[in-house]
């Protein structure tokens, strides 16, 4: 992993500026983190690390594309762990969100020409497997989207992969994703 993706991470986290007080709190704990712990990207630091996600839509079709994932049983956006070729968390998210949902040519909303977070989520896992202690997993969440009609193609890393209509989100969606759903609805 390298010292590119922390100064990456520093620097959109830095940019970034959340409008609701609490988004705006999370943001300045990543950067504590990332501060603290040079390590702080690394799927091995612990008791916490940076990932990358993002929420795959369809706006033409008014839909998003969500995974039923093994480990949480829960329907989720894409994403994961930062991988050493990763350059920049967007590049982290992207890449999280092509192998998972299998579509290619998807595109990160922007800001200025750069992909912008739009959400940041702060939740305890068990990433290093059921027996290992719980992790924290610092989100930096994004969308994607999707080209008109595009065909998901489901992954090892999935249960499940399915298109839902913005109105009608599955009964196993936590309200993060509720809310993420909602903020990609929005900008789209």
């Amino acid at each position: 992993m390298t010292d590119a993706l922390h100064r990456d991470a520093v620097r959109v986290l830095g940019d970034w500026n959340p409008s609701d007080p609490a988004q705006d709190r999370l943001r300045t704990d990543y950067l504590d983190h990332l501060a603290d712990r040079p390590d702080g990207m690394l799927r091995a630091c612990t008791p916490a690390h940076i990932t990358a996600s993002a929420v795959v839509v369809d706006p033409s079709a008014g839909r998003v594309l969500l995974t039923l994932h093994p480990k949480v049983g829960r329907w989720l956006q894409m994403g994961g762990h930062c991988e050493p070729g990763d350059s920049t968390l967007a590049d982290a998210a992207l890449r999280e969100a092509t192998e998972e949902s299998g579509i290619a040519g998807l595109a990160l909303l922007t800001e200025g020409g750069l992909p912008v977070p739009v959400k940041l989520d702060r939740h305890r896992v068990r990433c290093a497997g059921k027996d290992a202690p719980e992790n924290t997993h610092l989100d930096v969440q994004y969308v994607a989207v999707a080209p008109a009609g595009a065909q998901e193609l489901i992954s090892e890393e999935s249960l499940d992969l399915r298109w839902f209509s913005w109105d009608e989100l599955p009964e196993l969606t936590d309200g993060s994703v509720r809310t993420l759903v909602g903020l990609a609805r929005a900008l789209v």
